[in-house]
C-alpha cells in the first residue's frame, strides 16, 4: 500500500478513540503504535527516531500534549500533528510556537487525519525521494539543502521543523516576491488556509526567532493583509 512503510505513533489518554484511530489509520496502510500517557511518549520518542510522524493529543491528564512537544523538540524535530478541542486557539498557537508541525481539531475526521498525516510526510521527506532534484540555495548567509534538509549559518545547523525548512526554503525560492499565506499554507503545509487559521504566521515568526538568535535579522518582510516576502536586503524593511 502507499502508506505501508509508515509509521506513526498515536498518543490520546481516551483508549478507545485511539483504538478507532489506529484501526482507521492501519487501514490505510500506515504502521501504527500507540501510547496513552504523555510520560510513555516522552520516554518512546526521545529512545528511537522510527516514526514518521506524531499524532499527540494535546488535552491529556498528567503529562500534557504541549509538555510533550517541549521535551521532544528540546531535543529532537520528528514532525508532530496535534489534535486540539475545537476553539481552542490558544492551545494552537501555543502548540504551534513550540515547534508542532499542524493541528486539527478533535473530533477529527479520520480521513482528514490520513490526508494530514500524509502531507506532513510528503513536506518532510520529499527531499529525501531519488526522483526529488537536490536544491543549495544560499542568500543573506543561509545555507539550504533540499536532499539533506538542513539549514546552515556560517556553518552552524539552524534546527527547523519541516514546515518551517519548506516555509523558509519557499520564500528563499522566491526572494522578493511577495507570497500570499493562502499560496505558502497550500504550498508549505500541503492543504488550504482555514478561517482564523493562524499556522503560517506562527511558523514564519519561529524561522525569524531562530534567525534572529544566530544574528540574521529583518530579512523576512510581512506584507499585511497579503502575506510574507524574503527580502533581497536586510535594510529593505
Amino acid at each position: 500500500m502507499e502508506n505501508e512503510k509508515y509509521k506513526i505513533l498515536l498518543v490520546d489518554d481516551d483508549a478507545e478513540l485511539c483504538a478507532l484511530l489506529s484501526e482507521f489509520l492501519q487501514t490505510d496502510g500506515f504502521a501504527v503504535e500507540t501510547l496513552n500517557s504523555g510520560d510513555a511518549a516522552v520516554a518512546r520518542l526521545l529512545q528511537s527516531d522510527e516514526f514518521d510522524t506524531v499524532v499527540l493529543d494535546i488535552m491529556m491528564p498528567g503529562m500534557s500534549g504541549l509538555d510533550v512537544l517541549r521535551n521532544v523538540r528540546a531535543k529532537k524535530q520528528t514532525p508532530i500533528l496535534m489534535l486540539t478541542g475545537r476553539g481552542d486557539d490558544i492551545d494552537r498557537i501555543l502548540g504551534l510556537e513550540m515547534g508542532a508541525d499542524d493541528y486539527l481539531a478533535k473530533p477529527c475526521n479520520p480521513r482528514e487525519l490520513g490526508a494530514r498525516i500524509r502531507a506532513i510526510i510528503r513536506r518532510t521527506q520529499n527531499g529525501n525521494t531519488p526522483t526529488q532534484a537536490v536544491v543549495h540555495s544560499e542568500l543573506h548567509g543561509i545555507v539550504l539543502d533540499s536532499g539533506a534538509r538542513t539549514a546552515l549559518v556560517d556553518n552552524t545547523h539552524l534546527p527547523l521543523t519541516g514546515a518551517e525548512f519548506n516555509a523558509l526554503s519557499l520564500l528563499m525560492e522566491r526572494v522578493g516576491q511577495t507570497i500570499t499565506k493562502q499560496e505558502m499554507t497550500e504550498e508549505v503545509l500541503n492543504r488550504p488556509l482555514e478561517a482564523y487559521d493562524r499556522a503560517m504566521d506562527v511558523h514564519v515568526s519561529r524561522i525569524r526567532q531562530k534567525l534572529a538568535a544566530v544574528g540574521i535579522n529583518d530579512v523576512i518582510k510581512s506584507v499585511r493583509g497579503v502575506g510574507y516576502q524574503m527580502l533581497t536586503q536586510p535594510s529593505e524593511q
